[in-house]
């Protein structure tokens, strides 16, 4: 039985809200830029999205006028810093839907936000003999993590297979569930684009009394959140992949989980007494936000909702339904068999990644020759590599949409690759 999304809650192909991409794309300066004598087409987001000036200017405007320390200083520009960084807070739980900043922790990105889970809920609450349900298509982010704890801790990891058809195989979830404490699961697949049901695992978390984890970095940037609606307890994406900032991700969980979690880092800031015989803690979430915090990124940060917001995540979502149907069909009709396309065939049970694999030339090899064409593709195992080992491949080359793709960026990608096939068939 595969698991896939209620298709009464996603838009379909050809949704309703419009995304204007001629007028988004004067938004980004990089956009501009030409290489190799060809306009940029950029097709690499789920790694890092382009930037546009709103955030740009956001950030500058920042360091040009208002820069200092933040919960420190009392002068007027410490105390507007302050504000801004406390007020993207308040926006990012807005933004996802979160009933209170509290549970908002800034981190450097989802990778340290679920180290940070690892090393605190789980190494607390966690005994030898314990389990954790993950799946076979994690990011190595929400898999290495685990994979020291086990090492340390005895526990044991369980992993949800992926399908013929790249959907989630739910056959055995009541076994495999049966007995965790934890189920840790990206949302989205950077690599297949596979959307996780989370309504179906988090019936099967409840019903075994686990927790739920979300690695929402591919999730968050391209479609409506809504934490508690998800029904999860920690959740964490990156900005970098939202039009924000590289250095500043967020960790949002439940504030009485946070609440019972120790301390992660130590020093500065997390504390609010130190003495020479110990130490007690800050409120949350400032208890996880040891030293000087990525002021001007979380600044950043709020500028890139903002900029989503303007667009609206329905339109978005919609967007790239449309455009990724467009993909794959056009890749499809034009390369046959000769292109392997990696992922759910149903545009709306995917997010807006493309991997695939040209018969016969290696990933790296599609990567470099695209990008004489100026198309930019991911090429590699997408740090999911225990995933390529489950498809048979070494690595793929990814293309991945966002607001500023259109179908002439999809012809030019299959441009590029019709260049690439016959350039290594001479």
């Amino acid at each position: 039985m595969a698991l896939t999304m209620d298709g009464s809650t996603g838009p379909t192909e050809e949704g309703s809200e419009r995304l204007d991409v001629a007028t988004a794309r004067k938004r980004f300066p990089i956009l501009e830029r030409t290489v190799n004598g060809r306009r940029l087409v950029y097709l690499d987001s789920a790694s890092s999205s382009q930037k546009p000036t709103s955030v740009i200017e956001a950030m500058s405007t920042y360091y040009e006028t208002t820069h200092a320390n933040v919960h420190r200083g009392v002068y007027a520009i410490a105390e507007e810093a302050t504000r801004q960084y406390e007020a993207a807070r308040a926006k990012v739980a807005r933004f996802i839907g979160a009933p209170s900043p509290s549970g908002v922790v800034f981190t450097k990105n989802v990778t340290e936000a679920i180290n940070l889970v690892a090393q605190t809920w789980a190494r607390a609450n966690l005994r030898p003999g314990d389990a954790v349900l993950l799946t076979e298509m994690e990011h190595h982010a929400n898999l290495v993590p685990w994979l020291m704890l086990a090492e340390r801790q005895d526990i044991e990891l369980r992993y949800l297979p992926v399908g013929e058809d790249y959907l989630l195989d739910a056959s055995q979830l009541d076994r495999l569930v049966d007995g965790v404490k934890l189920v840790a699961v990206t949302a989205v697949s950077n690599v297949l684009g596979t959307i996780t049901p989370l309504d179906r695992l988090r019936a099967a978390a409840d019903a075994a009394g686990a927790l739920l984890l979300v690695d929402a970095a591919q999730h968050v940037p391209h479609m409506p959140t809504d934490v508690r609606a998800l029904g999860c307890d920690f959740f964490g994406f990156t900005g970098h992949k939202m039009l924000g900032p590289t250095g500043i991700g967020v960790l949002w969980a439940r504030e009485e989980l946070l609440e019972a979690m120790p301390a992660f880092l130590g020093g500065g800031e997390m504390i609010r007494d130190v003495r020479l015989d110990g130490w007690t803690p800050n409120d949350i979430p400032w208890k996880f936000e040891a030293g000087t915090p990525p002021i001007a990124e979380a600044i950043g940060l709020a500028a890139a909702i903002d900029e989503l917001e303007a667009y609206g995540m329905e339109a978005i979502r919609a967007h790239e339904v449309s455009l990724t149907g467009y993909a794959l069909r056009s890749l499809t009709e034009r390369f046959g068999d000769e292109l392997a396309i990696f992922g759910p065939s149903e545009p709306g049970q995917r997010g807006g990644v493309v991997s695939m694999a040209l018969r016969g030339i290696h990933a790296h090899d599609v990567s470099q020759v695209l990008d004489e064409h100026g198309v930019c593709v991911r090429a590699g195992h997408h740090c999911a590599k225990p995933l390529m080992r489950r498809l048979g491949v070494a690595a793929t080359a990814r293309a991945s949409f966002y607001v500023y793709n259109d179908r002439d960026d999809v012809d030019a990608l299959a441009d590029a690759l019709e260049a690439t096939r016959d350039f290594f068939a001479v």
